[in-house]
């Protein structure tokens, strides 16, 4: 016999015995019996509604603080029509953090719509050795890479463009949010080139006004103003040979810019109250958290220079797009803390490492960075808790809209309407992406959807 028209045998008799029963009280019967093993489900919303004492064992989560609660990103389950099976880095309660089979299974009511799903976790014994301790260091040549740390695969991917990047003269362009590590990028790229023995120089070019911008990028000799009681050498022709970093680039003045495309086209300048070029050889990586064509729209940005700047664009995935490097970021830096011996932490308390793999991450990297800097100022012993996060974390979330948000499930809505509308949801609910997504009306799993695909 076939194995369909056995399956198929199967479920006819499966049916017809199920018809004499109460499904109901099958249902909860198969939980009990199951209980041992770490299973759970969840609802649409992706809000927990069974975690079994398996579950409890594997995880260190009471099944108690769990009910009602959202879901880890790790364990949630998409509304597609599909079994998954996946290989998952899951944060344990004590901090510590473990590699996992998750194997989940879709459920749809009569009408066909996604109402969750159930979910088994299992132990992954090809990688057992690292859910023991917290993370001591990093796995050989896959997490650390040039100073940027990471086991995200869209950070593996931007790994492996600035590996190709650098061994080529092209201008690169960095896209990513502050806090980043757009000039950990920059810097990469140059100590993986052959201008490594060169110098590296940055400049924030919205720090400085027009003026001293240009005087400070390109130089100028003595008399040029008020004040030029000597030549100075600008940016450009110290940096002869090697790398400059502009950070927000999209803020250098139109001005400012057509001097900038000259020096990329012709490579060579004048200096601010010259006569006379000179010739630079110095290879540009840029950065922005714009987009430069829509800077161009908005007519703030020369169209020929944002050419020239994104031969290499590189864009990096914000902290909240990749959750999963939260916990390794957390124990690089308190390690690096550790190291002062001023105070050593070897463990996260449980509700302090939700809170932090919940947040949303607004500064980036260098956010996180600052909250374990003022958790080993503030606080004292080996774990880390709840009162030892800044006071944003301890501040209710449930917090209702400051704006008005429309919901954005009508298919009229243009695909920037909704980018916005996301925006503008997560920025109401401080990052409470339950919030967020009730507020426009759609389930949490499209809300995360919708968020990886729009790059919010």
């Amino acid at each position: 016999m076939s194995s369909v028209k056995q399956q198929s045998l199967v479920n006819a008799f499966l049916s017809t015995w199920m018809a004499e029963h109460s499904e109901s009280s099958l249902f909860l019967k198969l939980l009990t019996l199951c209980d041992s093993d770490a299973i759970y489900l969840l609802d649409k919303d992706q809000k927990i509604l069974y975690w079994s004492q398996g579950a409890e064992k594997l995880t260190g989560f009471n099944c108690d603080a769990s009910l009602g609660r959202p879901c880890w990103p790790e364990c949630m389950i998409a509304d597609v029509d599909a079994s998954i099976e996946q290989l998952i880095t899951l944060v344990k309660a004590d901090g510590t953090q473990v590699q996992l089979n998750k194997s989940v299974q879709i459920i749809y009511d009569k009408s066909g719509i996604f109402t969750g799903g159930f979910g088994r976790l299992f132990p992954n014994t090809e990688h057992l050795s690292i859910a023991s301790s917290p993370i001591s260091g990093l796995d050989a040549g896959k997490q650390s890479f040039q100073g940027l740390i990471s086991r995200s695969p869209a950070m593996q991917a931007v790994f492996q463009i600035i590996e190709n990047a650098a061994e080529t003269t092209a201008t690169v362009l960095v896209r990513g949010e502050s806090g980043s590590g757009k000039e950990l990028v920059a810097k990469a790229i140059h100590d993986l080139s052959p201008r490594r023995a060169a110098p590296f120089l940055a400049i924030n070019c919205a720090a400085l006004s027009s003026s001293l911008l240009e005087s400070e990028l390109f130089g100028h000799v003595r008399g040029a103003f008020t004040g030029a009681i000597k030549d100075h050498s600008g940016l450009f022709q110290r940096a002869h040979g090697g790398t400059l970093f502009l950070d927000e680039v999209a803020e250098l003045p139109l001005d400012l810019q057509a001097k900038l495309l000259r020096v990329i086209q012709e490579r060579n300048y004048i200096p601010v109250g010259g006569d006379r070029l000179i010739n630079v050889d110095v290879r540009i990586v840029a950065a922005t958290h714009r987009s430069l064509r829509e800077e161009v729209k908005r007519g703030r940005f020369r169209e020929d220079l944002m050419y020239r700047l994104r031969v290499v664009p590189i864009f990096l995935p914000p902290l909240r797009e990749r959750r999963e490097d939260i916990n390794l970021l957390l124990w690089h830096f308190i390690n690096l803390h550790n190291a002062d011996n001023f105070r050593k932490i070897e463990k996260i308390e449980p509700q302090a490492m939700r809170l932090l793999l919940d947040y949303a991450w607004p500064g980036n990297i260098r956010e996180l960075h600052n909250v374990v800097e003022y958790a080993f100022a503030v606080g004292r012993g080996v774990n880390l808790r709840c009162t030892e996060l800044p006071p944003e974390f301890r501040e209710s979330r449930a917090i209702a809209p400051s704006l008005p948000v429309q919901p954005i499930s009508s298919k009229r809505v243009t695909a920037e309407q909704q980018s916005d509308a996301i925006r503008q949801a997560l920025e109401n609910s401080k990052g409470n992406i339950t919030s967020a997504a009730q507020s426009l009306g759609m389930s949490r799993a499209t809300f995360w959807r919708k968020r990886k695909t729009y790059g919010v």
